[in-house]
């Protein structure tokens, strides 16, 4: 497990308009969104711009829904399309949110998309990151 902890000792915190970015290695990034937040296209263009501008190469984003907020039409439609996001884990706490992103990822089913649901009281956290680093090797 010595890689667990070279990871979390590199940990960059970032701050958006809306969001908490966690950079937790060279390339997965977590994303904690401010509570009641109602995510616009443009929130998403300004952590599209983050995270494009902070890795070079494919990454994967965790989506860490510790508080609550919606998305809008637009970005429900355009979630995961930026061609550098290879996966996406979604960590949610309660049966609500889970649902939310299960009908996102149907809503999205002819992209594809490599998103991943996580529950966040069963160590969500730590699974949401070792999948992600077997998908993104």
């Amino acid at each position: 497990m010595a890689w667990r902890s070279k990871v979390y000792s590199k940990m960059k915190k970032h701050r958006l308009s809306f969001a908490q970015i966690n950079i937790l290695g060279e390339y997965i990034a977590e994303v904690i969104i401010d509570k009641d937040t109602y995510i616009s296209l443009e929130m998403m263009e300004e952590f599209e711009t983050f995270v494009c501008n902070i890795f070079n190469n494919n990454f994967g984003i965790i989506v860490n829904k510790i508080y609550p907020y919606t998305y809008s039409l637009e970005v429900k439609l355009s979630l995961g399309s930026v061609k550098r996001i290879k996966s996406i884990a979604s960590i949610h706490y309660s049966k609500e949110d889970a649902i939310t992103v299960r009908d996102i990822i149907n809503m999205r089913a002819i992209d594809k998309l490599n998103i991943k649901q996580f529950n966040g009281l069963e160590l969500g956290r730590q699974l949401a990151f070792n999948w992600l680093l077997q998908d993104l090797a």
